[in-house]
């Protein structure tokens, strides 16, 4: 064979070599970049399962959360509900109650106003009595007021006139009186010298 024909062939297999190469060292550097890619399509689905995992915890939790928060929503709703009921019926019982106070209020006022109508008439007839009364006792201690003053001057009357008559018949008894007080005196006077008495002495 020509030296050139041989240097022909040694360049094509040279060349041929050197496309064997590349196509190797490109075909393992896209397995390699498979093998990344792969690599980082599981370590991003691994992190999507974990977010995936914990998202459903964090679910899970909040469904938890919601239900518990719908239960102690629920018993508001209930307490709310017992607490407004007992509210209306303590509010139905005081209206009733005041209804039924106002309603004796009511009568015990109208029964009170007819005591004090009563008592009012009551009064004025009792007034009425008293002054009644106080006139005919004024009129009563009048008459007797009267009647004491006609009483005492008929007795002055009577009086002065039994004086007078008695004066008059004294006047008349008087020297006879006169007369036997002086014989009385002498006839003393006599009898206590016959004793041997003084009289002047006595």
């Amino acid at each position: 064979m020509p030296p050139k024909t041989k240097e022909k062939r040694r360049k094509a297999g040279v060349q041929k070599k050197k496309k064997n190469l590349g196509a190797d060292v490109e075909t393992e550097t896209k397995h390699r970049l498979v093998l990344l890619e792969k690599e980082l399509l599981q370590d991003h689905l691994a992190l999507r399962g974990d977010e995936a995992r914990q998202a459903k915890a964090s679910e899970d939790r909040l469904k938890q959360r919601l239900q518990g928060l719908e239960a102690e929503l629920e018993r508001a709703r209930s307490e709310a509900k017992a607490i407004y009921a007992e509210m209306s019926r303590q509010h139905q019982a005081l209206q009733e109650e005041m209804g039924t106070r106002s309603k004796q209020l009511e009568e015990d006022v109208r029964g009170l106003q007819k005591q004090l109508e009563t008592c009012q008439r009551e009064a004025a007839a009792a007034r009425e009595g008293a002054e009644q009364a106080l006139r005919e006792r004024d009129r009563t201690l009048a008459q007797l007021r009267a009647h004491v003053a006609d009483m005492e001057d008929k007795y002055e009357e009577i009086l002065h006139d039994n004086l007078d008559s008695l004066l008059a018949k004294m006047r008349v008894v008087k020297p006879q009186w006169d007369a036997n007080v002086l014989r009385l005196h002498t006839s003393h006077k006599e009898m206590l010298c016959q004793f041997g008495l003084n009289p002047l002495d006595l």
